[in-house]
């Protein structure tokens, strides 16, 4: 499960890594949690798109979004395959824009101890979290875009602390991933772990918090 991440780095440096042809400006964040607005990045008639959405997807068949779970993370191995999500994995595929995000080390069995972790690149650049999004219509006619992220089984480094780790999509799978044409078989092999050495784990006392806006 990714359910906290961090985005800090300057918005040119986003900017330049993902390649989106917006110029949105955006302070540090250093606690993204569920719920909150989000950047991704997604393909609009062919072009790199910044937007933001919040976190917590909803499907597009969902009538009443307080009866029904969030939804922050999609297993990957059963994506295509869940009515919530088969139709938004298919078309509507994003990049959450990441330079870090948060996982909790249970010291004890009933995980009343916890060690806190940030996992980041080693040389701190930006990370491409893969998302799916959707759009969802509420009775009443409002209007809320929502994403969620993509998990997989963790890597061998991350497996000390996690069974589970975001999916992670290099800049060379960028256009492969958010090519609305691509088949279900190339977006399934972007869906796995991340080499051990693609990023590194800092022992941290807390999350560190955001300040108001």
């Amino acid at each position: 499960m990714c359910g906290r991440y961090a985005l800090t780095l300057p918005p040119d440096a986003v900017r330049a890594y993902f390649g989106y042809v917006d110029q949105p400006n955006f302070p540090a964040r250093f606690d993204i949690r569920p719920t909150q607005p989000v950047a991704i990045m997604r393909l609009e008639a062919g072009a790199r798109r910044f937007a933001l959405v919040r976190w917590g997807f909803i499907p597009g068949f969902v009538k009443d979004e307080r009866e029904f779970p969030l939804l922050l993370n999609a297993r990957s191995e059963t994506v295509f395959e869940k009515a919530s999500f088969r139709n938004a994995i298919r078309r509507r595929r994003c990049l959450f824009l990441a330079d870090g995000f948060y996982e909790w080390q249970k010291l004890d069995e009933k995980g009343r101890k916890r060690q806190a972790f940030l996992i980041r690149r080693p040389m701190q650049g930006p990370i491409a979290l893969a998302g799916i999004w959707e759009g969802w219509q509420s009775p009443n006619g409002s209007e809320i875009e929502t994403a969620a992220i993509l998990t997989t089984s963790a890597n061998a480094m991350l497996s000390a602390i996690h069974d589970r780790m975001p999916v992670i999509v290099e800049p060379r799978d960028f256009d492969s991933w958010l090519a609305p044409d691509a088949g279900n078989d190339a977006v399934d092999r972007l869906m796995r772990p991340l080499d051990d050495d693609a990023l590194e784990l800092v022992r941290i006392d807390t999350v560190p918090r955001d300040e108001p806006a």
